[in-house]
């Protein structure tokens, strides 16, 4: 994925400031691709020039004002260009795998960092997973099944299943390092 699609992807479920579109991507697509401010800003200002977004008209008084973009037939065509598309997955970089690697080269001297940090990893996991699961008791109740909330709640469902992955598999490395 790439964040201008990101960008026009939230812009079209909501016009929104740039500011605005950084909380939201703390919020929402921040889960699972996270922008900076200046990325964002950078990518806004870019997409403006392309035609694929435009500033809103700005109501009254601009001064002190936020800009508010919108999304153009320009970058709608894209977003739907840019989905047909097929992509080959992505493979797996997780620093904390290679760091186990590079502990079972080092011997005991790296496992004692390694192994503190495992129980670190599996509570933020825990944590993130706890946090989906809230967001899906919420946001997806029975009944909520129009296409648009199935692939909506399917993200989700990604989110939570990996996070289900990572804390399974992390309990599991755990309990093997710690076996006698």
């Amino acid at each position: 994925m790439s964040l201008p699609h990101a960008i026009l992807t939230a812009l079209l479920e909501k016009p929104s400031s740039g500011l605005e579109l950084t909380r939201r991507f703390d919020k929402s697509i921040g889960y699972f691709w996270s922008a900076t401010h200046q990325q964002i800003y950078r990518e806004l200002g870019r997409l403006e020039r392309e035609g694929a977004i435009r500033a809103l008209p700005r109501q009254g008084a601009t001064r002190g004002q936020k800009k508010e973009y919108e999304v153009l037939p320009a970058g709608r065509a894209e977003l739907a260009r840019w989905t047909a598309a097929s992509q080959d997955p992505k493979p797996l970089r997780d620093t904390l795998l290679l760091r186990l690697r590079a502990a079972a080269v080092v011997g005991t001297a790296g496992i004692a960092g390694v192994r503190e940090d495992l129980h670190r990893h599996l509570d933020l996991h825990r944590r993130q997973l706890a946090e989906y699961e809230e967001i899906e008791r919420r946001d997806f109740p029975p009944g909520k099944d129009a296409v648009e909330d199935r692939l909506r709640h399917a993200v989700l469902r990604a989110g939570i299943d990996l996070e289900t992955f990572w804390t399974q598999w992390l309990t599991r490395t755990i309990e093997e390092l710690e076996a006698p």
